[in-house]
């Protein structure tokens, strides 16, 4: 669960989850090229890959190949562990 909080500890990972909350199956250079778009985020493409690579180790992300190129896609499980963990005490 700690890496789960490590991951979005970061303000440009958070960025790149919510680009993927958008639209699933992204290539590296969609994401960059949206992060710069919607997010003012210059990054480049090795800074964005290693983001990545954080978000997979904790279990936000994954990623498949399709041909030459390698599809992410949001993997919304571990934050559903979060909501489960700590309940709304207001809802019955």
């Amino acid at each position: 669960m700690a890496d789960v909080y490590d991951a979005l500890a970061a303000p440009a990972r958070r960025a790149i989850l919510d680009v993927l909350a958008d639209r699933d199956d992204q290539t590296l250079f969609e994401i960059v090229a949206r992060l710069m778009a919607e997010h003012d985020l210059g990054l480049t493409r090795q800074a964005v890959s290693q983001h990545l690579a954080v978000l997979e180790d904790a279990g936000l992300v994954s990623a498949r190949r399709r041909g030459r190129s390698k599809l992410h896609t949001l993997d919304t499980g571990p934050l559903r562990e979060i909501a489960r963990r700590w309940p709304d005490k207001d809802t019955p």
